[in-house]
């Protein structure tokens, strides 16, 4: 099998069944290879045309029956899920003009979120986001939006998006939405997406409740395995979140005829709930660094606890021990052998020796 500009299996990353991103090494600039996790279905064409007086929204069947929606003067949304299929996606872009570069940066779902400008379209990456709740991982998909004058074409990398609720409110007409324009419902996509980080977010808050009352138990051996697990999900919510920031204010700052003045004022609300999002996520990373910190120094009372009643055991027992050596060695003459109460001599001396020390770390505190 080869992908499609050539390149080997051997590239093909089987364990995880991804293309690795060594694999576009040595290609020329503009070439389109899918970078990510293979999907074996064609991509999933959804349309939906729209203004304040009608709907539409149909599923195509190929690339080339979508061209003439994205020509009409209603606003259109094109979602194709499935970036493993290069023609549906090469078909759209050579029919929107767009360039070879963007092309390449679509179907690679390495990524980071950024904004290109490039005159009378928009190229957006988004990160979108989900926790699967029997893994208790965030998974991370890459969305690219195109924005034009009148459509807005969204790339995914599987079916299951977060866009359900602007669906409900274009087929119901509730809103907004249907009143304005394509750079509007490039807001609602962008603001759907950032939403619902904050639930990602309440998912992990909920996992690491109750894990500080589990730190100071002795059974808590296993709660170092489950901080380092959300500590590295976290930073795969950071890694999604923290672009998004300075892509958003990339749109604010620009003076697009693509952007009309009153979609900015929803465009500022999505920066602020970005930075609101980055502000917390700042503090769960400081949250389960110190209850890493806490756990850390559990442990290590604990190891002193041990080592202290080690020690205090060693100093009862040296001083007997000495004792019991040196009654042990083998010379002819010891006066303390013959003598009739030697043996109870030794033990009453061992008796307050052991004494003397007991009282003695007792004061100290020790015991």
């Amino acid at each position: 099998m080869s992908t499609a500009n050539g390149s080997s299996d051997a590239e093909l990353d089987k364990s995880a069944g991804k293309v690795r991103e060594s694999a576009k090494a040595g290609l020329p600039p503009g070439t389109m290879l899918h970078i990510g996790k293979q999907r074996q279905a064609p991509a999933r064409l959804m349309l939906m045309e729209y203004d304040a007086q009608q709907f539409t929204e149909e599923e195509l069947s190929s690339p080339e029956a979508c061209l003439p929606f994205l020509d009409a003067p209603t606003v259109t949304w094109l979602n194709i899920a499935g970036l493993n299929d290069l023609d549906a996606i090469a078909v759209i872009g050579q029919h929107l003009n767009l360039h070879p570069l963007l092309l390449e940066d679509l179907v690679d779902t390495s990524q980071r979120p950024k904004i290109e400008d490039y005159g009378t379209y928009f190229f957006i990456i988004l990160k979108m986001l989900d926790y699967t709740v029997p893994a208790e991982e965030v998974e991370v998909e890459q969305v690219s939006l195109i924005l034009g004058k009148d459509y807005v074409v969204s790339f995914q990398e599987d079916d299951d998006d977060v866009f359900d609720g602007v669906r409900d409110r274009i087929r119901s007409g509730k809103g907004r939405i249907r009143t304005m324009g394509a750079d509007y419902l490039a807001y609602a996509l962008i603001d759907a997406v950032v939403d619902n980080y904050f639930h990602v977010l309440e998912r992990i808050g909920e996992d690491t409740e109750g894990i500080e009352d589990v730190l100071l138990e002795e059974s808590a051996r296993e709660v170092l395995h489950v901080l380092s697990h959300l500590k590295r999900e976290m930073i795969a919510v950071r890694r999604a979140v923290w672009p998004l920031r300075d892509v958003l204010s990339a749109i604010l700052r620009e003076e697009s005829p693509l952007i009309q003045p009153e979609t900015r004022i929803y465009l500022r609300d999505v920066h602020d709930h970005t930075v609101q999002m980055i502000d917390v996520i700042e503090s769960e990373r400081e949250g389960l660094s110190s209850m890493l910190d806490v756990y850390l120094t559990s442990v290590s009372n604990r190891t002193n606890e041990i080592v202290k009643v080690l020690t205090i055991f060693s100093a009862i027992f040296i001083p007997l021990t000495f004792l019991a050596g040196v009654y042990g060695m083998n010379f002819q003459y010891f006066p303390e052998i013959t003598w009739r109460w030697g043996y109870p001599l030794f033990w009453a001396l061992a008796g307050v020796i052991t004494g003397l020390l007991l009282i003695y770390l007792r004061r100290q505190r020790w015991l």
